[in-house]
């Protein structure tokens, strides 16, 4: 398992920062309204966003965040993602990784679960 260093949460909207490090979108759709140039990605790591299925099923309903959490945390577990997870692990692993997501609630998004994946480890 490597080293999970320095891993942030950002929307993909803000302006990037030096210390960002590699910027990786982790969302299935690209953000509305944002030109690709001016999101200044490192990456676009669609495999460790959530199915499109169960994006829509929770819909950002807060009720509804603990099941999404744990379907989530269930898809995560499957071989796409888990080789995407793999690869983020490697990307904390040479340094700081920000993790970008177009939502606007970021406690209550994939991201929040996403992140205590990756701190968790393998």
């Amino acid at each position: 398992m490597s080293t999970v260093g320095d891993l942030r949460v950002r929307r993909v909207y803000e302006s990037p920062e030096p210390a960002d490090g590699a910027r990786v979108l982790v969302d299935r759709l690209w953000p509305r309204g944002l030109a690709k140039e001016d999101a200044r990605l490192t990456e676009w790591c669609k495999d460790a966003a959530p199915s499109s299925e169960l994006r829509r099923w929770y819909g950002h309903e807060e009720g509804r965040f603990e099941e999404f959490a744990a379907r989530y945390r269930g898809e995560l577990a499957e071989d796409r993602p888990r080789a995407a997870l793999r690869h983020l692990r490697e990307l904390a692993a040479d340094g700081p990784l920000t993790l970008l997501t177009a939502t606007k609630e970021l406690s209550v998004s994939h991201v929040t679960v996403l992140l205590e994946v990756l701190r968790e480890g393998d």
